[in-house]
This record gives structure tokens, C-alpha cells and sequence, in this order.
């Protein structure tokens, strides 16, 4: 068998995607960014640690328009990372592998962790009358 003969393997250039693959990288790209996150956090907390002046340096960086986004974006990885991790674990119970229930499934976990995220994010502006 010549090297030309030889097939090729599935690449992202011949590959159509699908949403389980589309939604696996989502979720290892929203791990890699919650640790960024958490990197944000504890400069936030060092900050608070550090004195009234750094404290507030820190929430000027975290109110601005950027550091707002940043933070909105957190929380979406957050609650898809969450709620694809409960996906994760019917997996490892056996259930849920039919196509149909996978693309059902998929669509919840975006559907439900944006809808949480905006829903956390007006409840800590007191828009949802909660607390």
C-alpha cells in the first residue's frame, strides 16, 4: 500500500461537526476559562485583603463595560460547565446515548445555563424581586 493509497483520518477539515462535538470542546474551553476566572477571583480577594485603595481599584476594574462582559461570560462557563457536567454524569450512568435523547440533551444544557446565567445576573441586580 502506497502512502497515497492509505485512507485519512477524520480531521476538522473534512469533519462535519456536531453538536456533541460542538458542545464537548465548549466544555473543556469553558473549564480552561473558568480557571482564568479563577485567577480574576482571588486578585479581586487579594485586593480586598490588600486595603480600601486596591479593593477599589479592583471593583473599577471589574465595573467597567469589559471587566462586566468578562464577568457575564464567567458566569455562562460556569453554569454550561455545571450543567454539562450533570449531562456528563448521566453518561457515566449509561443513560442518555440515543441520538435523539444526545441533541435533546445538548440543547437543555445551553438552553438552561443561559437562562440561569441571566437569571443570577438580574437577581444581583434585584430585577427578579428575590433577596
Amino acid at each position: 500500500m502506497t502512502r497515497e493509497d492509505r485512507p485519512l483520518s477524520p480531521h476538522l477539515m473534512i469533519y462535519r461537526p456536531q453538536i456533541t462535538s460542538i458542545l464537548s470542546i465548549t466544555h473543556r474551553a469553558t473549564g480552561v476559562f473558568l480557571a482564568l476566572g479563577a485567577v480574576v477571583f482571588a486578585y479581586w480577594l487579594n485586593a480586598a485583603a490588600y486595603g480600601d485603595e486596591a479593593f477599589a481599584r479592583a471593583q473599577a476594574v471589574l465595573a467597567h463595560p469589559l471587566g462586566r462582559l468578562f464577568l457575564f461570560g464567567w458566569t455562562v462557563a460556569m453554569f454550561y460547565h455545571l450543567c454539562n457536567g450533570i449531562r456528563h454524569l448521566f453518561w457515566d450512568a449509561g443513560r442518555g446515548f440515543e441520538m435523539s435523547t444526545l441533541r435533546a440533551s445538548g440543547v437543555i444544557v445551553v438552553l438552561v445555563s443561559l437562562f440561569l446565567s441571566f437569571a443570577a445576573w438580574l437577581a444581583g441586580y434585584g430585577l427578579l424581586g428575590v433577596g
